[in-house]
């Protein structure tokens, strides 16, 4: 969910401690990533919900020192990748979410980040939200250094083109592009 809902890579969410996690905020400090890069990201109150339910869960039963995992596993232990990812694929198969293509093609765990950049979009683009302000943020948000690297995100899905198009046919049949 903090993939999906945050855009966050899965080593990002694997790094947050205790400290990095303010829910009182809504705010999440994801510190030297990517390009040694530091951020904030601010929490929609859905996932924010969420994750003040894990933690209450989680610290009833673990340390919450400042510097300790916030994700972990049952045992106390810092979740890791390959234990995230296996965890990933076996509710991927018994959701039956599969695409063709063979073993190679199927969704990843990394997908969710794309997926929740391209769904960020569409919804800037359903509200009427100016795109030339605000995709220089969505870039930061991602901890991406350029617009370059963002454009990978974006990926043309049927919803994304159709609210594309309906933007432009509206620029298109503004009175003074006559």
């Amino acid at each position: 969910m903090i993939l999906y809902g945050a855009c966050l890579r899965h080593g990002e969410a694997l790094r947050l401690t205790m400290q990095d996690v303010d829910l009182e905020g809504a705010v999440l400090c994801i510190r030297e990533s990517k390009f040694y890069k530091s951020r904030l990201i601010p929490l929609g109150a859905d996932l924010n919900g969420a994750m003040q339910r894990y933690t209450r869960q989680r610290n009833q039963a673990f340390d919450n020192e400042p510097n300790t995992p916030f994700f972990c596993f049952r045992d106390g232990r810092p979740l890791n990748q390959s234990a995230v990812q296996r965890a990933f694929q076996r509710l991927r198969i018994l959701a039956n979410v599969r695409r063709e293509g063979g073993p190679a093609c199927q969704p990843r765990l990394h997908d969710l980040r794309h997926a929740g950049t391209v769904h960020r979009l569409i919804a800037w683009y359903r509200s009427g939200a100016d795109l030339q302000l605000l995709l220089p943020q969505l870039s930061t948000y991602l901890g991406h250094i350029d617009l370059a690297a963002t454009q990978r995100y974006l990926t043309l899905t049927p919803d994304l083109l159709n609210e594309a198009s309906k933007r432009f046919e509206t620029y298109a049949l503004e009175k003074h592009h006559e």
